[in-house]
C-alpha cells in the first residue's frame, strides 16, 4: 500500500481501522462456492483445542468466515483466572478480529459448541457426555499448548505431551475422523542447525517422560529439570520435541500431519492487518524498545530472524488438514486403530511454516523497520525516547544493562520512594532481563530450514483456494507489513487509539529533547572526568 495512502489513515482512529479492514476485503466470499477446501469443510464437524489463544482465535475466525457451511465447530474451553468456561466463551467473541466475521456471517455463533475441557487433566477433563458427543468429530486441530519458555516442566509435560497423547487416543474412538493436525513449532529441535520436514529422535520417549512425572515430586523435578533438558534451552522446545514423537507413536490409523510455524507475529492481512494480542518473542522487543524501556539486546543483527505473520500460518494449517484428508483415507479396523505402533514419517507429512527460505529478514532489518515506523506514530504512553543497542557480545550487553537499565532504574525508583510513589522500574527490569535471556538464544544463533512440503502443498492448491487460503510467503511485502505491524502494536498492545497521535508526537518531541540533553550532559561529565584524571596524573608524574 502506498505510503501516502497509509498516512491518510492517521487522521482518525476509526478511519484507520476502516482502512485496515477494507484493504483485506475482496471477492473471496463469492468464490466460496467453488472452493474445494470450503466444500470439503461443508457439513463437517470440527474440533479445535487452544481456540482461545492467539493462533486459536485466528483459526476459529478464518474457518467460520471462509468455510461458512461447517456443520459444527467444537471449542475446548477451561476455567482460567477465576473465570468459568461459560464466562470466557461469552467474552471470547468481543475481540475486534471477529468484527469482520460478524458482518459477513452474522449467525456464525449458531455453529459453535463450547466444550468444557482441560488438556492438562486426565481424560482431557471431559465429562462422559462430552466425550460421547465429540465422537462424531471429523477434523481435529490440536493447538492447545503452553508457550511459556519458563513453564514448570510438569505443567509443560501435562499440556504439551500428555494432552497430545490423550487426544490421539480419543481420536481413535472417532470413526469418521478425516484429519488430525498437530501444531508444533519450527524450533522443537532447535538443537539442530538444519531442520528438515521430518521426524527426529526426541530427547525422551513419551512414556518415559510421563512415568518420570509420576515418580518425582515437584522439588525433585525442579532440581532435575536442567539435567533432563540437556541441550534444549527451555521446557517449551523440549516438550514440543517429545510431542511430535507422541504424534508419530500414537497416530496409527489416524490421518495426521504436523505444522511447524516459526516465530509468529501479527497478521499480514486477515482478518485485519497488524492484529496481535501478546508480547511473546520479537513483539515484546518491539514494544519494549518503542516505549523507551528496552535499551539493549543481546543480538547478532546480521542473522536471520525467522518471523512469520500468523494468518499465513493459519491458512497453511487449514490447507494441510484438507490435503491430509484427501491423501490419507486409511481403512481402519478396530484392531488396527488400537495398536499404538509407530507410524512412518512418510505417512505423516510435516510442514515447516517458515519465512527464511523464501523471504528472509534479519534481526537488524526487523529492529530498523520497527524504529523507522515507530517514530512516525509514537504512543502517548511512551516512557522515554527510542534507543536500542544490539550487542553481539554478551559482555558488552551486560555493561549496557548496568548503565542503561539498572542505574536509571535505581535512580528513578529511589526518587519515586522519596516522593511517596511506588517504585516499579527495578522489578520491571527484572522481568525484562528474564525475557531478554530467553530471546538471546534465538537472536544469537542461525538455523536453516527446509520447506519443500509447504511449497509442494502450495503448488497443489487449486487457483481459487490460493486466493482464499493464501500462505505463499513470496507474496509478502515486508516494508508494507512493518507499517501495519507497528500500528497494530499501538492499537492492540498499547491500547492507544490513533486519535491520540498528535499528543503522542508532542510528548515524543519533548522526550527527544530530554534524551539528547541528558546524553550531552553525561558525555560532558565523562570528558570532564577524563580530563581531570589525566590532568591529575600528569601533575603527579611531573612532581615526582
Amino acid at each position: 500500500m502506498p505510503r501516502d495512502n497509509i498516512e491518510m489513515t492517521l487522521k482518525g482512529g476509526q478511519a484507520y481501522l476502516d482502512d485496515m479492514f477494507s484493504m483485506n476485503e475482496d471477492d473471496t466470499n463469492d468464490l466460496n462456492g467453488s472452493s474445494e477446501i470450503a466444500n470439503f469443510f461443508a457439513g463437517r464437524k470440527v474440533l479445535i483445542t487452544g481456540g482461545s489463544g492467539f493462533l486459536g482465535k485466528l483459526l476459529v475466525e478464518k474457518l467460520l468466515r471462509s468455510c461458512p457451511d461447517i456443520a459444527t465447530l467444537y471449542m475446548f474451553m477451561r476455567t482460567k483466572k477465576g473465570k468459568s468456561p461459560e464466562e470466557r466463551f461469552k467474552e471470547h467473541f468481543d475481540d475486534i478480529i471477529f468484527d469482520r466475521l460478524k458482518q459477513e456471517r452474522p449467525y456464525f455463533k449458531d455453529k459453535i459448541v463450547m466444550v468444557q475441557a482441560d488438556t492438562s487433566e486426565t481424560d482431557l477433563g471431559l465429562s462422559p457426555e462430552s466425550r460421547e458427543r465429540l465422537k462424531d468429530t471429523e477434523i481435529i486441530f490440536h493447538g492447545a499448548a503452553t508457550v511459556r519458555f519458563d513453564e514448570k516442566l510438569r505443567l509443560a509435560v501435562n499440556i504439551n505431551i500428555r494432552g497430545t497423547k490423550e487426544l490421539l487416543l480419543f481420536a481413535k474412538e472417532m470413526p469418521n475422523l478425516k484429519a488430525f493436525v498437530h501444531v508444533s513449532t519450527a524450533f522443537s529441535f532447535c538443537v539442530l542447525k538444519f531442520i528438515e520436514e521430518k521426524f527426529y529422535d526426541p530427547p525422551m520417549t513419551t512414556d518415559n517422560v510421563l512415568t518420570l512425572m509420576e515418580l518425582l515430586n515437584d522439588d525433585q523435578l525442579t532440581v532435575l529439570t536442567p539435567t533432563l533438558l540437556g541441550e534444549w534451552p527451555n521446557t517449551y522446545a523440549f516438550t514440543k520435541a517429545i510431542a511430535e514423537d507422541t504424534v508419530r507413536q500414537y497416530s496409527s490409523g489416524i490421518p495426521s500431519c504436523i505444522v511447524r510455524p516459526s516465530i509468529m507475529i501479527a497478521t499480514a492481512k486477515e482478518p485485519i492487518c497488524g492484529w496481535i494480542n501478546n508480547l511473546y518473542g520479537p513483539t515484546g522487543v518491539a514494544v519494549g524498545a518503542a516505549y523507551g524501556i528496552l535499551r539493549t539486546l543481546h543480538c547478532q543483527k546480521n542473522l536471520v530472524a525467522d518471523i512469520i505473520p500468523a494468518d499465513i500460518v493459519i491458512n497453511n494449517i487449514i490447507v494441510a488438514a484438507w490435503d491430509t484428508a484427501q491423501k490419507q483415507e486409511i481403512p481402519r479396523s478396530i484392531t488396527d486403530a488400537n495398536e499404538n505402533k509407530c507410524t512412518t514419517t512418510e505417512e505423516i507429512p510435516i510442514y515447516n511454516s517458515v519465512s527464511s527460505v523464501q523471504k528472509p529478514v534479519t534481526w537488524g532489518d526487523f529492529m530498523h523497520q520497527n524504529a523507522v515506523n515507530g517514530l512516525e506514530i509514537p504512543s502517548e504512553k511512551v516512557f522515554w525516547y527510542y534507543m536500542l543497542i544490539l550487542n553481539r557480545y554478551k559482555f558488552m550487553h551486560n555493561v549496557c544493562v548496568v548503565f542503561l537499565h539498572l542505574l536509571p532504574a535505581a535512580v528513578i525508583d529511589t526518587l519515586a520512594y522519596l516522593t511517596g510513589k511506588k517504585p516499579i522500574l527495578w522489578n520491571a527490569y527484572k522481568k525484562i532481563h528474564k525475557f531478554s535471556a530467553v530471546i538471546s538464544y534465538f537472536s544469537t544463533q542461525q538455523w536453516r530450514f527446509k520447506n519443500d512440503a509447504v511449497m509442494s502443498l502450495w503448488e497443489r492448491l487449486p487457483p481459487i483456494d490460493k486466493q482464499i487460503f493464501d500462505f505463499n510467503i513470496d507474496d509478502l511485502d515486508w516494508e508494507t507489513y512493518y507499517r501495519y505491524y507497528i500500528r497494530g502494536l499501538r492499537l492492540y498492545i498499547a491500547k492507544d487509539p490513533m486519535d491520540t497521535l498528535d499528543q503522542g508526537r508532542i510528548k515524543y518531541r519533548k522526550l527527544k529533547i530530554a534524551h539528547y540533553s541528558l546524553v550531552t550532559v553525561v558525555c560532558l561529565l565523562v570528558f570532564w572526568g577524563l580530563y581531570t584524571l589525566i590532568n591529575f596524573l600528569c601533575t603527579w608524574l611531573l612532581s615526582s
